[in-house]
């Protein structure tokens, strides 16, 4: 043996000694990636299962404040998952505040909050509750201002421990004939 290959290892013990060692990280590394999906999943299914802000949202899908209307008024409900201090507001399609129907109104856990607008714009100066003719009982703010335009509208809701407001999945027509 000369001396310049006693001087070089042998080119399978190269790869040997070179080999181990990526595969011990990369042995390593898939633990981890094993480990971080099933870190995610978990979290994943436990904010899945936690409930949201706003339960329950119905509207009446159109309405008519005219006397010819089948629907004079709009009805909104909604249930939310803590006691808090709600201002609920119709906006239109382009976001603006048509109507203010309640402002800091304190509303129960689990309890459905039912409102009626008469499709008036302005803020609610006062409200009071109404019961209808099958027991159902509504807070009707007074809003008295001019009738708002034909067209699209949404609910929203503001909550006093929550930073964003919570839009009404779906938007409600007001028609006039």
């Amino acid at each position: 043996m000369n001396a310049e290959s006693a001087a070089r290892p042998s080119a399978a013990g190269a790869r040997d000694a070179r080999g181990a060692h990526p595969d011990k990280l990369a042995a390593a590394v898939f633990a981890a990636l094993v480990a971080a999906c099933f870190v995610a999943f978990f979290l994943t299914q436990r904010l899945k299962h936690r409930p949201t802000s706003v339960q329950q949202f119905k509207l009446t899908p159109n309405f008519a404040p005219t006397p010819a209307g089948r629907h004079k008024q709009e009805q909104i409900s909604f249930k939310l998952a803590h006691a808090e201090r709600a201002t609920v507001t119709i906006i239109d399609a382009n976001g603006n505040v048509v109507a203010t129907l309640l402002t800091r109104y304190p509303v129960p856990r689990y309890k459905t909050v039912s409102l009626l607008w008469n499709g008036r714009r302005g803020p609610a100066r006062s409200h009071r509750t109404v019961t209808s003719s099958t027991g159902h009982a509504y807070i009707l703010p007074a809003n008295r201002g001019p009738l708002a335009g034909t067209g699209e509208y949404r609910v929203r809701l503001r909550l006093s421990r929550q930073r964003e407001p919570v839009l009404s999945p779906r938007s409600f027509t007001l028609e006039r004939p």
